[in-house]
């Protein structure tokens, strides 16, 4: 025999459920008696309501996925590797000539160098004595024109001349054995203060060329580089 719930049709009796419960009703299990029909076709209803659900978010997940651009991706141009405390010496016919030491190295890909913590460089003689010091802030090697740069405050000392260079950026050419800058530079020759722009010499700061002579003075009592 049906019920008096069972001659409704499903979306009825739906909304008659919801104005019961809404109200209260104590006498919900009397007016409202659903069939085994009716709770197997709700809980297919419910799984049938969540695969849809859950297709639908997949293709909005996948509608709102952007292609990567290979152009957008910007290449790691940092350090590969790094050391400290480097010591590097060069030769030539067994005779030492130069002396490389940093607090700290970066060595980069494309097999360039970086001393992000200052660098020291002193050249030997052909005597294997120490003729020369160069310092700076910050140095740098650049492989593919063999070169080695110190940037910041850099300063070159010949002892037995006991003449000193200063400037912003030095070059040095290990294979021609020279250094130059094309920056402002002031050289200290004795009692001689010379500044200018440009500037050429051989490694070991015996000889040097200033391209642009702005002025030169005589050093006052205490003053010098």
């Amino acid at each position: 025999m049906l019920g008096w719930g069972d001659r409704l049709p499903f979306y009825k009796r739906l909304i008659f459920l919801n104005y019961l419960i809404n109200k209260g009703s104590p006498r919900l299990p009397l007016f409202f008696s659903f069939p085994p029909t009716f709770l197997l076709s709700l809980l297919a209803m419910s799984r049938g309501l969540l695969y849809c659900l859950s297709f639908l978010a997949l293709i909005a997940l996948l509608s709102c996925r952007e292609e990567a651009d290979p152009n957008d991706l910007a290449a790691y141009e940092g350090p590969i590797n790094s050391a400290q405390n480097i010591h590097i010496l060069h030769s030539d016919s067994a005779v030492l000539r130069s002396e490389i030491t940093a607090p700290k190295q970066l060595e980069f890909a494309n097999g360039n160098l970086e001393f992000p913590e200052g660098i020291t460089i002193q050249f030997f003689n052909l005597q294997g004595q120490l003729e020369t010091t160069m310092r700076a802030d910050k140095g740098f090697f650049l492989r593919d024109q063999n070169l080695y740069k110190g940037s910041g405050n850099v300063q070159v000392n010949n002892l037995p001349k006991d003449q000193r260079l200063q400037t912003e950026e030095l070059f040095w050419n290990q294979a021609e054995r020279k250094i130059y800058t094309e920056k402002f530079v002031t050289i200290q020759e004795r009692q001689t203060l010379f500044n200018g722009t440009g500037m050429e010499a051989d490694d070991s700061f015996s000889t040097y060329k200033l391209k642009q002579v702005r002025d030169s003075r005589t050093l006052l009592p205490g003053e010098g580089l």
